[in-house]
This record gives structure tokens, C-alpha cells and sequence, in this order.
């Protein structure tokens, strides 16, 4: 993809979206309020607000490989000033952590000596939960591990002082998905039967 492509978007999105929208874009010009941060990876594959069909405005977005959440207060940086920004200034009623099928992050964590060569991909991939297998990993367990590293994503999230501080008061709801990429579904974790379950 060349940069024209890129610019040859963006006027077409003069000529032919923000004319339609102007008054919402006008409206965002002065300040924002979004529903809810949504984590997820930094696949290309994903597009929250296309899934979500949600529209500017509406959605604070994280994106960073792996869908990962470094405990608080470790590997304090970006994603845990994106957490706090949004929950605690802008006070999103929601979280959503969103994983994907096929995730490169799973199969690079499975195979750690494949990433010698990257080592802040190596650091960063020690915070996905990932246990290692030695066979090549068939679709299901890659998906359980996604599944997995999700679920443990929500439990380094809590950890987060303004997450736990809005979740003691009642007004923060985290959720836990997977996005199927294939098929389009996502599947939510539920937490009474501890599983990921169809949300439609």
C-alpha cells in the first residue's frame, strides 16, 4: 500500500463522509465522551468500530499487540495511562478486552526462540498467558490460549487503581471477548460458567 492510497481516502472521506456527519464531527470538535475503552490487538485484521458498528465518539481504543495488560504497577507506560485516562478522567461505563482468532502473539509466545531477533516483542509477549507446547499447535488450542490470555488480560486490569476504584463503587462493567475472524461472531466471557459464550 502507498501513501497516495492513504491520501486518496482520506479525500474521499472530505468530499463524501464528513459532509454527511458534519454536525456530529462539529459536535466532537469540542470535547469527547465515550461509552467505553475498548483493548484491543494491534491486528490488522480488526477494526473495533466496524465490529462494534459504533461511531466516532463512542469508542476510547487501545491497540497493542496480544490484546495485553501489564499488571499495575509493572510496565507502567502507554496502555496503563490509556487505562487510567479513560476510566478515571473520562469515565467510561464499560471495558471490553478483545482478542482475535489466529493471533500472531499466541503463536509467537509459544515460540519464543523465533523472536531472538525482537527483543521488545520478547518482553512484551512474557505478559500474554501462555503456556508452552512442543507439537505445532492445532486452531482449538490456539483459540483456548486466546481464550486464556483474555480472561487473564480482565484479571491484570482489576489490579489497575482506577479500575479498582470504579469497580468498589459499583459503576464499571469489564467485559472479556474474542473476535472470530472468519466467521465474524464474537464470544463473550462469561463468568458463571467460566466459559466464552456466542453473543448472538
Amino acid at each position: 500500500m502507498s501513501v497516495e492510497k492513504l491520501l486518496g481516502g482520506i479525500s474521499r472521506f472530505q468530499q463524501h463522509v464528513y459532509p454527511k456527519h458534519q454536525d456530529l464531527f462539529e459536535k466532537l470538535a469540542l470535547g469527547q465522551r465515550p461509552d467505553a475503552l475498548f483493548i484491543t490487538c494491534a491486528d490488522s485484521r480488526i477494526d473495533p468500530c466496524l465490529l462494534t458498528q459504533t461511531k466516532p465518539g463512542e469508542l476510547f481504543i487501545c491497540r497493542v499487540i496480544g490484546n495485553i495488560i501489564p499488571p499495575y504497577p509493572d510496565k507502567l507506560g502507554g496502555v496503563s495511562a490509556t487505562i487510567e485516562y479513560a476510566v478515571g478522567v473520562l469515565g467510561v461505563q464499560a471495558v471490553v478486552v478483545c482478542g482475535h482468532t489466529d493471533c500472531g502473539v499466541m503463536k509467537g509466545a509459544l515460540n519464543p526462540e523465533a523472536l531472538t531477533e525482537y527483543p521488545n516483542v520478547t518482553a512484551w509477549l512474557r505478559y500474554a498467558n501462555v503456556e508452552h507446547r512442543e507439537a505445532d499447535p492445532t486452531p482449538e488450542f490456539l483459540l483456548s490460549l486466546t481464550e486464556r490470555n483474555v480472561t487473564a488480560q480482565l484479571h491484570n486490569l482489576r489490579s489497575h487503581p482506577a479500575v479498582a476504584a470504579r469497580l468498589k463503587e459499583g459503576d464499571l462493567a469489564l467485559h472479556g471477548w474474542v473476535y472470530h475472524i472468519g466467521c465474524g461472531t464474537v464470544t463473550a466471557w462469561d463468568e458463571e460458567s467460566e466459559s466464552f459464550l456466542d453473543t448472538t
